[in-house]
């Protein structure tokens, strides 16, 4: 065999397994999420569902949604049933892809008792907490050691007022409900904590790690050209980057 063949055969196979290695980007992204309130509203409407409209549909990637509660979420993309959930907190989950970009910060809450001391993010290790299963603010809030989890918010405020916790822990949307829910309001105050970008985590498998690319590439250019600005001042809700 001449070096021409050998080399002709060789190209051939350099260039076989590169084509291999290229994955096409789907036509679609199945994207999970808890439905929130003017956020991830189970019609398709709301702040996160325009933002990532926003990331994917100029990229020829249609937007679909399914709403499940939180951990079936997360449980949803770990086994690529969808493509990823919206509203993890970095590294929050195994089994999954994180991307380079953020789409939004969540804005997370103390809701206690007016007489209760004002607390801080240095403080909330003296206090005894609670927050819904599956958030894992633990990881995220320093010197935090006592806390429960519970199932459901429906119960948070008796808990406060019966002292079976200090303070209660979420996102500034959640956290207003479940004041919303008090007969009187003013017996209770909710003092900032902290912000937390939120990001999708990705199934890991190669339909993911697609999506993933583009979602960082179209995120890159939308930050820097400041297109998504007007999708959060539409939403009157604060710009994240």
């Amino acid at each position: 065999m001449s070096v021409r063949c050998w080399l002709l055969i060789m190209l051939c196979a350099v260039s076989s397994v590169l084509q291999a290695d290229e994955v096409p980007v789907p036509g679609k992204v199945l994207l999970a999420s808890e439905e929130w309130s003017d956020y991830t509203n189970s019609d398709g409407s709301g702040l996160a569902w325009d933002v990532l409209r926003q990331v994917f549909e100029p990229a020829g990637v249609t937007l679909q949604i399914r709403i499940a509660p939180y951990t079936r979420s997360v449980g949803l993309a770990q086994r690529g049933e969808v493509d990823g959930w919206v509203g993890s907190y970095r590294d929050e989950a195994e089994q999954v892809l994180y991307p380079r970009w953020h789409f939004d910060s969540d804005p997370i809450y103390a809701l206690g008792l007016a007489t209760m001391p004002v607390p801080s993010l240095a403080t909330l290790g003296d206090y005894r907490l609670a927050w819904v299963r599956g958030y894992k603010y633990e990881k995220y809030l320093p010197n935090v050691r006592r806390f429960n989890q519970v199932q459901r918010r429906s119960g948070i405020l008796s808990m406060l007022q019966y002292g079976h916790a200090d303070f209660y822990i979420e996102a500034l949307t959640e956290a207003r409900y479940v004041l919303s829910q008090a007969q009187d309001p003013s017996r209770f105050r909710l003092t900032h904590i902290a912000e937390l970008p939120l990001y999708i985590g990705f199934a890991d498998n190669e339909r993911g790690r697609a999506l993933m690319k583009v979602y960082d590439e179209r995120m890159t250019a939308l930050v820097k050209n400041g297109e998504l600005k007007p999708i959060f001042e539409r939403w009157k809700q604060p710009y994240p980057f």
